[in-house]
């Protein structure tokens, strides 16, 4: 039920632009992939997963740009709004808030933030480092990512598959 309500709100926010859509949904997969094997509080990877982005219209109305650091400013404020709406828990609220308010910066090392920054980057690491050479992703691979099992997607995705 919280996640139905969760995703419709990050519909609403996102105003149909299917590209933050697929995105988000994308991350989420990703997320309970890792969770499986890492572990963590299924709760907070979830809502955390679904409303990362959930400053990017924000951040482009204010200020122009999509950029990390606008994403993590105007994002939890309206991620602890639909929390809320949702009856969340407050201690729930508060660790969602704290990894979406990190999410590009990387300033927080908990197992739910890192299997949600693990997700996030296996759905973008093909945007930012597709054209390198193989060595080249597999340091990047070995660099970004935070979990054995994100690393381990990585690898299967990006240099077996190739």
């Amino acid at each position: 039920m919280v996640r139905e309500k969760l995703i419709a709100a990050m519909e609403r926010v996102f105003q149909g632009e299917k590209h933050y859509i697929e995105h988000t949904a994308a991350v989420l997969d990703f997320a309970q992939q890792i969770h499986h094997v890492e572990g963590g509080d299924p709760v907070i990877i979830e809502a955390a997963a679904i409303l990362h982005d959930i400053g990017i219209p924000a951040a482009i109305e204010k200020h122009g740009s999509a950029a990390g650091p606008y994403q993590e400013l105007e994002g939890p404020p309206i991620a602890r709004s639909i929390l809320e709406d949702a009856a969340v828990p407050p201690s729930v609220i508060e660790t969602v808030c704290a990894i979406i308010g990190a999410h590009h910066s990387g300033d927080l090392d908990t197992r739910e933030f890192r299997v949600v920054w693990d997700a996030d980057w296996l759905v973008n690491f093909p945007d930012i480092h597709g054209t390198a050479s193989r060595q080249a992703q597999a340091e990047a691979i070995s660099a970004t990512f935070r979990t054995d099992a994100g690393k381990t997607l990585a690898h299967r995705l990006f240099l077996e598959a190739a």
